[in-house]
């Protein structure tokens, strides 16, 4: 079909259908997570919100890069030890270094990656995402994981991923953002039926069980103050475990995520009260 020159292409309705649904006036999580990282891709708002919280939580910037890395480990693992060659990383958040399919395809060139978000400035990062090997490929699909049937259903994931075979779904620092009334359990396991055996879940999700109560406190007043973007809701460890369940965990289970598989000794790791997030991988049997 010929596009009549001046007519807005379809590329073109997309990026203005984002630029409407930008809205700088209301922190959002995946730019206050930036932030803390020591990204630029945030507004004063992200970073008013995100200095509340450190305010409340010293260590939120520890959490941050600690999520990260086990991000990281988790993708190394799958790809290098796992044999694992698909990823659907569900929440991405804004591009930074090491990213998912950079991490997968430094291993096996040939594996192929689907992100998924919701955040306008994340899908403004698209082409960011978009850099694949040559052997494998990096798809990206506008979606929310509290939407587990568009995202099954897209042709982004069908394009990009083969639902026969194995894949890693990553759910990193995400499943907190859903509250008890948005099914969390069900669309985490609404979103493993769909993968074959031999696929795994990887999740990490923040608590509170690893902060000295005055920290809880102190956090606790914070948000009683005001919004902060979609506040986390804080699972115990055998809340979290049970989005396991059914799945065989990896060695060492549930754990903090400093404790997954770490690369450093514990004299060099933070205080686990520093990085109060769990984090698990599993594979379906």
């Amino acid at each position: 079909m010929r596009i009549p020159v001046g007519s807005a292409t379809p590329q073109d309705d997309h990026t203005a259908r984002l630029s409407d649904r930008f809205d700088t006036s209301v922190p959002h999580p995946a730019r206050r997570y930036n932030y803390w990282l020591g990204g630029k891709d945030n507004f004063a708002v992200d970073r008013e919100s995100g200095d509340r919280i450190a305010a409340a939580y010293p260590a939120i910037r520890t959490l941050a890069r600690e999520n990260r890395a086990f991000l990281q480990r988790a993708v190394r693992y799958l790809a290098a030890e796992a044999g694992v060659r698909q990823f659907l990383d569900i929440g991405t958040g804004i591009p930074t270094a090491d990213n998912t399919h950079e991490v997968a395809q430094a291993v096996a060139p040939e594996s192929r990656v689907l992100y998924a978000d919701n955040d306008p400035m994340v899908l403004a990062h698209a082409r960011a995402l978009l850099t694949s090997s040559r052997a494998g490929a990096t798809a990206y699909l506008d979606a929310d994981l509290r939407d587990p049937e568009r995202i099954l259903a897209a042709d982004e994931l069908r394009g990009t991923l083969d639902l026969s075979r194995p894949v890693a779904l990553l759910l990193v620092a995400v499943v907190h953002f859903l509250t008890d009334a948005d099914r969390p359990y069900e669309v985490v396991g609404r979103l493993v039926e769909a993968l074959p055996s031999g696929s795994y879940l990887v999740l990490s999700h923040v608590t509170i069980d690893l902060m000295p109560v005055e920290v809880v406190e102190r956090m606790q007043a914070e948000l009683a103050a005001g919004p902060v973007a979609r506040d986390a809701v804080s699972r115990s460890r055998a809340e979290f475990a049970r989005f396991f369940d059914g799945l065989e965990l990896v060695e060492p289970g549930v754990v903090p995520v400093t404790q997954w598989r770490a690369e450093v000794p514990e004299s060099e790791r933070p205080p686990l009260a520093e990085a109060s997030i769990y984090g698990a991988v599993a594979r379906k049997p």
